[in-house]
């Protein structure tokens, strides 16, 4: 009697198999955080040239046929105005000086607010903006929101608050093609961004949710009175000390 060969693989090789998948996952994992840290480092000492974010924007203007603005000027801490950096954090995160990456009780408010057909509100921290438009793409999936726990607790743990804050303020989105601090000072207000008053920076501040729709100038009455809430909140700030 003739015995039919199968070409059904045996346990042995279905075992080694599985074994050179996980090695090359685990290698593939070893070299992501590798990779992650030597550039959590590098950037913390150099700026930050250009994100994912503006990449993306590019892209979607060339593809809709409209001109690719991209204006980005970085500038140190030091020469952006400190009324910058309080209006920023009276409006997007107040707890900013204190948490450690995590503001666990707008998270939770934020995620009420979702469940109930309200407006979908993020609870994102500055540190958590921060990660995600230095480091990963734009999106609400489950991994890169895992991704930007991670690159938040860096970044926290590597940079520091006064870091963060600076590497924030010359990155985020502040217009149509406007990068940072010093770019959407010369965009909405012809001057520098050290020379911005607390009016000025509440009026950048405002357009933060969507700085592409927005204006901080000869604004919407909601932008106006977003920029009046931010001008009071700025008031309880207090001595940024980092």
């Amino acid at each position: 009697m003739a015995i039919r060969k199968t070409n059904q693989p045996t346990k042995k090789q279905s075992d080694s198999f599985l074994k050179r998948v996980f090695r090359f996952l685990w290698k593939s994992f070893l070299w992501f955080l590798g990779f992650s840290i030597v550039l959590v480092f590098i950037f913390k000492w150099v700026p930050v040239p250009i994100t994912p974010l503006m990449v993306t924007r590019a892209i979607e203007n060339k593809l809709e046929g409209k001109e690719m603005v991209l204006s980005h000027d970085w500038e140190p801490i030091e020469n952006i105005s400190i009324n910058l950096q309080k209006a920023v954090i009276a409006s997007e995160d107040g707890t900013f000086l204190t948490h450690n990456g995590f503001d666990f009780k707008a998270m939770q408010k934020a995620f009420k607010n979702n469940n109930r057909g309200k407006k979908l509100k993020g609870g994102s921290t500055i540190s958590q903006q921060t990660a995600k438009n230095v480091f990963l793409w734009q999106g609400r999936s489950y991994l890169r929101k895992g991704l930007e726990a991670y690159f938040t607790f860096l970044i926290e743990l590597v940079w520091g608050k006064e870091r963060i804050m600076e590497v924030y303020l010359n990155s985020i989105e502040m217009g149509n093609g406007v990068y940072g601090a010093e770019a959407a000072a010369q965009h909405w207000y012809k001057k520098s961004a050290q020379s911005l008053t607390p009016v000025q920076a509440a009026g950048i501040a405002a357009i933060l949710p969507n700085p592409r729709k927005f204006k901080a100038i000869n604004s919407t009455s909601y932008i106006e009175r977003r920029k009046s809430k931010i001008s009071r909140l700025m008031r309880y700030v207090g001595k940024l000390e980092y």
